[in-house]
């Protein structure tokens, strides 16, 4: 019986869920999960997962108190958030979940450092092991030499926005445990220089980055990870066949998982070893000269940094939007208690036509089953209504 690509894919390449989407991951059975702001930003404005932020923001609420400022509580809350849905995310994957530093802190490697930290921490108290986290940093050199510091404590990360050999090359010496090198973004780029519409998958730049990257490493013996990432197009995952492991959007899981054929192994550690390449070491000075020369790179970097960081101000405003609406719920509800206690004279849980002091008219408007009695759900439902117009 033939099998699909994504069976065979599976077969030489760990293939993880690039997606915040829990029900996606438990379709695909992927070994690992990773997401970014975007991804995060995106599944927290789902219905089937207000429920994750609702007891974030309850959750931070709780621990400030009550008489803490709304900001506090959503930078709280907004610092949780990642933690939250990679908890979600343990409970179905087998392997790892990547969780993101704030990009805003990129080009700082002591708040990096100190943000890693911090959640390795969160996930500690919720009785996660760290060695099922990875800590997702942008390859910006203070990223790459704050992951060093934070490898050597043995906590693990996941460089990414990575676009360049330089950049492959100072994680690998930083002793970094994996590397995102993104392929669709370096796709996209030589698309709009050269004006091309497409190239052929193996002729595609970031499949050519890929390789160079993964080749290099498997030639000197470096243990560094390579997850090619950032897809647009499974040809693009078919001619990386072989890498260390592959992050992948439902999508294009999907369309694996329905195409059957021959998937051909690309990338292989014992033919990396007999190619001639040179090796070259990476210092401060050297990485900014190779940046600096590869415009795609420093571009799609700043590009890269911008783009999640203002994912990340839109959940911020997502949380400020939620945690407005929830402290109105609970205005609401403590209104209707207040109200349902000076109404339920015989204190039975429900008043009655005759306990009730006000107009018919209201008594029927609050009574919505029409039996007679109003409920402090139906005192709750009807200031709300009241309370919102």
């Amino acid at each position: 019986m033939a099998q699909n690509l994504l069976e065979q894919l599976k077969s030489m390449t760990v293939v993880v869920a690039d997606t915040g989407d829990i029900q996606a991951i438990e379709a695909f059975t992927p070994q690992d999960a990773t997401t970014n702001p975007s991804l995060i930003t995106a599944a927290a404005q789902m219905p089937q997962y207000q429920e994750i932020v609702d007891q974030t923001l309850q959750q931070a609420r709780k621990e400030l108190g009550e008489q803490a400022e709304s900001l506090d509580i959503v930078t709280l809350a907004f610092d949780r958030l990642a933690v939250a849905f990679g908890l979600k995310i343990l409970e179905i994957i087998p392997g790892r979940v990547s969780t993101e530093v704030d990009a805003r802190l990129s080009y700082d490697t002591e708040a990096t450092i100190a943000k890693g930290r911090e959640l390795i921490a969160q996930y500690e108290a919720a009785g996660v092991s760290r060695e099922r986290i990875l800590i997702k940093i942008a390859s910006t050199w203070e990223g790459i030499k704050a992951a060093e510091v934070l490898e050597k404590e043995g906590i693990h990360c996941n460089l990414t926005l990575l676009f360049g050999l330089h950049q492959a090359i100072a994680c690998a010496e930083a002793g970094i445990t994996l590397i995102s090198p993104f392929v669709g973004r370096i796709l996209d780029w030589y698309k709009q220089d050269t004006g091309r519409e497409s190239y052929p998958a193996p002729e595609d730049p970031g499949v050519l980055s890929v390789t160079k990257i993964y080749n290099y490493y498997k030639k000197f013996g470096y243990p560094t990870q390579v997850m090619g990432a950032s897809f647009r197009n499974s040809g693009e995952i078919t001619e990386l066949a072989g890498c260390d492991l592959l992050t992948i959007s439902p999508g294009l899981l999907k369309e694996l998982q329905n195409t059957e054929g021959e998937l051909p192994r690309k990338l292989d550690p014992s033919k990396a070893s007999t190619y001639a390449i040179e090796k070259i070491t990476i210092d401060r000075a050297t990485f900014d000269t190779m940046h600096a020369a590869d415009l795609m790179a420093s571009q799609k970097l700043e590009e890269g940094i911008s783009g999640f960081s203002k994912a990340l101000v839109a959940l911020e405003k997502l949380l400020t939007d939620r945690l407005a609406r929830l402290e109105g719920e609970a205005r609401i509800l403590h209104a209707a208690e207040d109200v349902f206690k000076a109404y339920d004279l015989d204190g039975d849980g429900f008043i009655t036509r005759e306990e009730w002091m006000g107009t018919d008219a209201v008594f029927d408007a609050l009574d919505s089953n029409q039996d007679g009695k109003i409920t402090p759900e139906e005192i709750g439902a009807g200031l709300g209504v009241l309370l919102h117009l």
